[in-house]
């Protein structure tokens, strides 16, 4: 990302932080990172667009995060367990912010249909790899039918969980209980997993 369209998404992410969705608006955070309103526009062309740039600088950083850190567990389970520990607090140590966040990849917004997508794909992406582990995660064999299929249901019981808790349905610790035990449940009936599609 380019300077300025940087600077735009931080300033965004600064009111995120202070008000919430309702905070971003769109004049303000050009007024806020000194570049005219017509400039904003050329970049991003709605406050869900500008959201979802911040929410890929997140996942950026928790992507690079991962390749430093080992994911803590043994077992299939322990590691998707600690990764959406991992993820839930990273994502949520800024309520305003990850409401927000939230909010914006829910819009349903057709423009932004292929932005939303990337952002569930690279979750799944994660997942996979909290699945198998470093070890077998590098061996840069494709995952199965089966890994896609638990990878992307578990990001959209994520994903709800989220939703819940930004409506106030209940607590961060919900979120990671709750997509346990999906996985949990996945995990002990794998053989049985219908494929995507199928």
């Amino acid at each position: 990302m380019e300077e300025r369209s940087r600077r735009i998404v931080e300033t965004a992410v600064e009111l995120a932080e202070k008000g919430g969705f309702e905070a971003v608006r769109l004049r303000d955070v050009a007024a806020h990172a000194g570049v005219a309103l017509g400039t904003l526009y050329r970049r991003f062309r709605s406050k869900e667009d500008l959201l979802l740039a911040a929410l890929e600088l997140e996942i950026l950083d928790h992507e690079q995060l991962l390749e430093r850190r080992r994911l803590r567990g043994a077992t299939p389970l322990e590691r998707l367990t600690s990764f959406f520990q991992t993820m839930t607090r990273a994502l949520c140590r800024r309520p305003n912010l990850a409401r927000a966040l939230v909010r914006a990849v829910a819009t349903g917004e057709p423009g932004l249909t292929q932005k939303v997508a990337a952002f569930h794909t690279r979750i799944e992406d994660l997942i996979t790899v909290a699945l198998r582990g470093r070890g077998e995660s590098a061996s840069g064999q494709a995952p199965s039918e089966e890994e896609r299929t638990l990878a992307y249901t578990l990001q959209l019981v994520w994903f709800a969980s989220l939703v819940g808790w930004a409506g106030g349905l209940h607590g961060q610790a919900a979120i990671v209980e709750q997509t346990r035990t999906a996985a949990e449940l996945m995990l002990r009936s794998r053989r049985s997993i219908p494929c995507r599609g199928s």
